[in-house]
């Protein structure tokens, strides 16, 4: 079974609320199995606009990673984050 992966680009604007976002998430994330393959760190843009946070989070499969999304553990996450960042997450399918 294909794994699923978030790919996350943030403009963080409030880096001590987004803390909050962060401890908020990690119950659903810890649910879900979620490993962090990229967080924040250096990086170079190649093409198009960077964002100053990117982000790379493996689920064990597609469904798992819709499933944290969509999960109320999550949801109360994103309710802090969207009001402390901006960007795009996106939900990728391993190969």
């Amino acid at each position: 079974m294909p794994k699923g992966y978030w790919i996350a680009r943030m403009d963080v604007k409030d880096p001590e609320r987004y803390k909050d976002y962060v401890a908020a998430a990690k119950p659903a994330f810890e649910k879900y199995g979620a490993n962090f393959l990229a967080r924040g760190g250096s990086y170079h843009v190649l093409e198009g606009p960077g964002r100053g946070r990117n982000v790379v989070i493996e689920f064990p499969s597609l469904r798992a990673a819709l499933d944290c999304y969509n999960s109320p553990e999550y949801q109360a996450a994103k309710a802090i984050r969207v009001t402390v960042a901006d960007g795009e997450m996106l939900l990728v399918e391993g190969v």
